[in-house]
Formats: C-alpha cells, structure tokens, sequence
C-alpha cells in the first residue's frame, strides 16, 4: 500500500460519517446541532488553555488550528483541515466557543467563514464581556 492510501484509509471511516451519514441523519438541522454537539464534546474534552486547542485538533483529525489574533472581546482561529468540500464546520466552531466560554468565564459565541480556494476556514469567536457565567 502507498503512503498516499494509507492516509485516504486512516481518514476514510472518519470521513464517511462526518460527509455523509451524519447529514443525511441531522438533514436541515445540521448546523444547529453540529454546533451543539461541538459544546457538548467541549464540556466532555475541557481544555486547561486555549492554547491545547491546535494538539486537540491534531489527535481528532479536525485539521491543523492555528491562533491569529486574540483580542479583549474576538479571538480568531485559522483552521486547515484535511478536506474543506461539501463540509460543515460547525462543530470545530461550537467546540472552540465553548472551550473559550469555560476558561475565561464569559459568554461566547463562534462562527466560520470557509475559504475553499485557500482551503481554509476562519473560525472567529466573540465574547460578551458583560455577561458572566
């Protein structure tokens, strides 16, 4: 087997759930729940740092994450995944809002903007510094 099968095989169960059977079974609630699920794997993975979250992505094949620029209120994430056609994002979008909501104890929300002829997409998360939880 060559090098480039044996990286299509590792991802290929992967992808054929995340591609394709989860949309069939979410259909149009896709993203809502995608993103939803992403805060619940936040809470069952919590991160100590933000700064955990590139290795995190590493392990779960989300793609490689990169840290752009962190400000008071909006930090902003750049994420290269292995494949970025016909995908949502959403999950990587909740699990990063959540991880950021625990440790610095604000209220925040995330959302991607995907870039297909650079294959990236650019998760931006946005913190309600006014509202604690």
């Amino acid at each position: 087997m060559t090098e480039t099968n044996t990286v299509l095989s590792e991802h290929f169960g992967y992808e054929l759930i995340r591609d394709h059977l989860i949309s069939e079974i979410l259909g149009s609630h896709e993203t809502e729940i995608l993103y939803w699920a992403g805060k619940s794997l936040a809470r069952k993975f919590p991160l100590f740092s933000v700064d955990e979250a590139p290795d995190f992505f590493a392990q779960a094949n989300f793609g490689e994450l990169t840290l752009e620029k962190k400000a008071k209120d909006e930090t902003i994430f750049t994420l290269i995944p292995s494949k970025i056609e016909n995908r949502c994002f959403k999950l990587e979008a909740g699990f990063l809002a959540q991880q950021h909501q625990k440790i610095g104890g604000y209220l925040t929300e995330a959302y991607e903007e995907v870039f297909q002829k650079k294959n990236l997409v650019r998760i931006t998360l946005k913190t309600d510094l006014r509202e604690r939880v």
